[in-house]
């Protein structure tokens, strides 16, 4: 059966709310793993978590885990979200968040100490190093980015992707695969250098910051 066409806002706020979805183009079809998402923040999210200091914007924070674990830490932070159901599922928390594209005007432009781009946020528009420039603008002169990035050996690649649950699929979106071989040259693209790169078993971040 051809699954029916849906926005992806609504496909999103159906994995949100439970519904098994896959995310077809990415190579071989993925499960989205919205259980990782709407759990409380574990122990490989502090890999992230730590990195943060100061007010933190939490982007594409999806139901808030993060957004969650860093206030509860004491830290100023805000999730921002295109999807109306996950930025309700944040303020259910106890998140702060607001239903905002990256792109958008948005609080506190040019003093934000940290901006987060988790769980793969990087590939947002399918367009890396605009995503970099509009964070710069984002964050204090002394501020940081901190990016989950896909493993060694991973290249960088930019597709059509699409969301798939219950028979109706998103129309498609742009989204980019960064890894960690190639996050230094998209910083320096924007004038942002790689200042440290931290793992786990399976997760990598690298935290950027203004170049000296």
């Amino acid at each position: 059966m051809t699954a029916q066409p849906a926005s992806f806002s609504s496909v999103f706020s159906q994995a949100l709310r439970g519904t098994p979805c896959l995310v077809v183009g990415l190579g071989d079809n993925v499960r989205l793993p919205v259980a990782r998402w709407t759990d409380d923040a574990g122990p490989d999210d502090e890999l992230l978590l730590a990195q943060c200091v100061g007010p933190t914007l939490d982007i594409g924070c999806g139901p808030g885990r993060l957004t969650a674990a860093l206030a509860a830490r004491g830290h100023v932070a805000l999730g921002i979200d295109v999807v109306p159901e996950a930025v309700g599922q944040t303020r259910e928390r106890g998140g702060a968040a607001l239903h905002r594209d990256v792109f958008d005007a948005l609080p506190g432009e040019g003093r934000w100490r940290t901006a987060l781009l988790a769980d793969g946020n990087i590939g947002i528009g399918g367009d890396p190093v605009a995503l970099l420039r509009r964070v710069r603008q984002l964050l204090d002169p002394r501020g940081r980015v901190v990016v989950e990035v896909a493993a060694p050996g991973v290249p960088d690649s930019t597709c059509w992707a699409a969301l798939e649950c219950e028979g109706v699929r998103s129309r498609p979106f742009r989204w980019s695969v960064v890894g960690v071989d190639g996050i230094d040259r998209l910083a320096g693209v924007v004038g942002l250098g790689r200042t440290a790169v931290r793992r786990t078993e399976e997760r990598w971040c690298a935290v950027l910051e203004e170049c000296a």
